[in-house]
């Protein structure tokens, strides 16, 4: 059994969906793992993970607006805004989302379908440098 470790750093550009699929299939190649696990883990209470199409563009616009409609910033309801008004929402936003997501790898790639692609969302509107750690395991 292989492991392999790596952390991808990311800089965002503020609020939207980044694309790391093509940078998560690099580390997947230099684990030297051809059927196994790839896990992506992003260790931050203000951006999320998710898989989702990469095709049409309005797909990313479409989910981007629910989630403000969910969680808008600067709703007086929220106590927690020490960092602004899209503290909260952001926060919201990402509970809503998911910290990690596991992806099989099967002949050296990652199985995801033909429209899927791997994004980090940032819920914060000023630009960021997120990390994530990708574990990759198997044979």
């Amino acid at each position: 059994m292989k492991q392999h470790q790596e952390t991808l750093v990311v800089r965002t550009p503020g609020r939207g969906l980044v694309e790391i699929t093509r940078e998560t299939s690099a580390i997947v190649a230099r684990s030297g793992v051809t059927t196994g696990l790839a896990v992506v883990f992003c260790a931050h209470t203000s951006a999320s993970l998710l898989i989702q199409e990469n095709a049409d563009p309005d797909v990313r616009a479409d989910l981007l607006a629910f989630l403000a409609r969910l969680a808008p910033d600067g709703d007086p309801r929220y106590r927690h805004d020490s960092e602004g008004p899209d503290d909260m929402a952001a926060h919201l936003r990402t509970a809503l989302g998911r910290s990690s997501e596991s992806i099989p790898v099967v002949a050296s790639r990652l199985a995801l379908g033909t429209w899927q692609g791997l994004y980090l969302a940032e819920h914060r509107t000023a630009p960021h440098t997120r990390r994530l750690v990708v574990h990759v395991t198997g044979t």
